[in-house]
């Protein structure tokens, strides 16, 4: 078996492509960025926690030991408005949709997270962090809250690109008592009567960004190896974090490596509940496996982006038919001793295989890999036509081969029912024709292969008798 290594990725924080190169050995640590808790999880997440999903599967494979931790948002305003709208409890409702995207999570087969770390059982890190700046002087407190001073961080926008008085978008809110427009908060004091805490500031909740370094550096210290989230959170969210941390620790740099995610669009729009385009995980779910899903995020380079149809959907969904119904027709073949031909198409699986890594190996791309698959497809299904059997040790290689590959996509083998009962079903007919056959009655036998072909099944007449495989 081939072993593999240098993977290389391109990294937002340089924008060059750069060997993979973990800070300690082999072991590597990632932190993702997790929803916000208010609402059901859309196709947005499932882009971004597919693809690192896929990416910690492939460390792995490659021999790295992956610490992969995700934060939950479950303190911010977003959860508190709309608990107030419904006249809920926010930790209530934020635990309510928390439980359903974890559901969202384990129905696309993302298996690959070690620990999902809630915002609000690191108030004590918070308090910690802020303080500490507070005394380093890069951050200030106010009436309204506590604020970081960008001016005291010359590296502020450096991963984005954008100079510091442009920065002014996203959660960065006007404030009178704020030293610049750019500063950002590390708390913000809130009324009593809304869901807060008690902090030496006064009564209130985190800022955002204060939540997701309390997390990482709790569990990681105070450099790790890989950063991901979607590309729109690198300005203000990702700047934040890397202006926080560094200023705490004075360590630098906090992420080696910052790899994000392409935006999802619908039918060329962004996703957006006024447009009415705003399609869930869990109703895209009701429509296609997660196969097809992982099939559809999948087909487009991480930092592309990626226009979701809903022919698209369709198109991932014969994609994957044709994989498991080559898978099927191997079964199907008989067992015969390998010769020549057999050992030359096994060479051919063995270098699809070799260029599926190859593409994974340059920046995960698994686009490139995908079409790598399908080629071997191709590779199987004209052995099988052309051949009709194959060596016990034979299929087995194959098999294994399409295992590994589809298991590193989070693609999962389905088990299907007993297809005994249709395999007898399928002989009988074939019996009735081969009798029609016999009788000389051409014209309806030939019917009969055609309307088995519309509803799937090729039926092929040889001189070793009436074969028959289930087509794509």
């Amino acid at each position: 078996m081939t072993v593999f290594a240098d993977l290389v990725v391109f990294n937002t924080l340089t924008r060059r492509f750069e060997p993979f190169e973990p800070l300690v050995g082999r072991r590597v640590f990632m932190f993702v960025c997790g929803p916000t808790v208010y609402d059901y999880s859309h196709l947005g997440h499932a882009r971004t926690y597919v693809f690192y999903d896929t990416l910690a599967r492939f460390l792995r494979k490659l021999g790295y030991s992956l610490f992969y931790l995700q934060n939950i948002t479950d303190v911010d305003d977003k959860i508190v408005n709309r608990a107030a709208e419904e006249g809920r409890d926010p930790v209530e409702l934020a635990r309510e949709f928390e439980s359903y995207y974890y559901e969202d999570m384990r129905a696309l087969n993302i298996t690959s997270v070690n620990l999902y770390a809630r915002a609000s059982d690191y108030l004590k890190e918070i308090f910690e962090q802020v303080e500490t700046l507070i005394k380093l002087g890069k951050a200030y407190v106010t009436e309204s809250g506590v604020y970081f001073d960008i001016t005291t961080f010359p590296d502020y926008g450096k991963l984005s690109g954008q100079r510091p008085e442009e920065l002014r978008v996203h959660r960065i809110e006007p404030d009178p008592t704020k030293r610049n427009p750019g500063d950002f908060a590390l708390w913000r004091n809130r009324p009593r009567e809304e869901f807060g805490w008690e902090s030496p500031w006064g009564y209130g909740r985190p800022g955002w960004h204060i939540e997701d370094t309390a997390i990482s550096i709790k569990h990681f210290g105070k450099q790790y190896d890989i950063h991901g989230g979607a590309i729109e959170l690198a300005f203000p969210h990702h700047e934040a974090e890397i202006a926080q941390a560094e200023s705490f620790t004075g360590e630098k740099p906090f992420v080696k490596y910052w790899i994000h995610t392409g935006l999802l669009t619908v039918e060329g729009e962004k996703m957006s509940k006024s447009l009415g385009n705003f399609v869930t995980i869990r109703e895209a779910l009701r429509e296609y496996d997660a196969n097809t899903l992982r099939i559809f995020l999948l087909s487009r380079h991480y930092r592309s982006p990626i226009d979701f149809r809903w022919e698209y959907l369709e198109q991932a969904r014969s994609s994957y038919e044709r994989i498991i119904n080559c898978l099927e027709n191997l079964k199907e073949l008989e067992i015969g001793e390998g010769g020549d031909e057999e050992r030359e198409f096994l060479s051919r699986v063995r270098e699809r295989r070799d260029s599926f890594y190859r593409r994974m190996l340059d920046d995960v791309n698994t686009a490139e890999a995908l079409g790598e698959l399908y080629e071997l497809v191709r590779d199987v299904n004209s052995f099988s036509e052309r051949m009709g059997k194959i060596s016990e040790a034979g299929r087995n290689e194959v098999i294994s081969t399409f295992s590994e590959l589809l298991d590193l996509l989070g693609l999962r083998i389905e088990e299907g029912p007993d297809t005994s009962m249709l395999h007898a079903l399928i002989s009988l007919i074939l019996d009735v024709r081969e009798n029609l056959r016999r009788r000389r009655e051409y014209d309806l036998a030939d019917e009969i292969r055609g309307r088995m072909r519309e509803l799937g099944i090729d039926v092929q007449d040889t001189p070793k008798g009436t074969k028959w495989r289930i087509i794509g």
